[in-house]
């Protein structure tokens, strides 16, 4: 049994009927209480939300690949592509701090630390160089 208090009580009691349905893999459902009042809930979609994620150019990954393989010792047949993640490829906080200034280094920006903190793939620092690329030249 559950009750609100606030100047007036609800009691639900075990012979609550529920009725339910669905519409586009929402449920939709009503609930009643001894024929004395119902109450419904509906669930309704929400928009998706458009994200736009604009991709680095093919040049500036491969770029970013070379020095990662260069900063981590990685042998050439190491698959490293834009989904590899800093972790997986066996760098440490220290090896990511030398990842960056080396990527700083090669396009010749500076990476402020907020940005630093938030590159976890390669992608990541490719799309990140690229904007501040064309902040840079801008």
């Amino acid at each position: 049994m559950a009750s609100i208090a606030a100047g007036s009580s609800i009691a639900m009691r075990p012979r609550i009927t529920l009725a339910a349905g669905r519409v586009y893999g929402l449920k939709l459902g009503s609930f009643m209480n001894h024929r004395r009042s119902s109450l419904s809930f509906t669930m309704r979609p929400m928009p998706a939300r458009l994200q736009i994620s604009c991709s680095a150019k093919k040049e500036t990954v491969d770029k970013v690949c070379e020095v990662v393989r260069k900063q981590l010792a990685l042998e050439n047949d190491q698959p490293i592509t834009g989904e590899s993640t800093f972790v997986d490829l066996g760098a440490d906080s220290l090896d990511t701090v030398e990842i960056v200034m080396g990527l700083e280094e090669e396009f010749g920006i500076t990476v402020e630390e907020d940005n630093a903190q938030s590159i976890t793939t390669v992608q990541d620092a490719a799309d990140l160089i690229e904007e501040l690329c064309s902040k840079q030249s801008a």
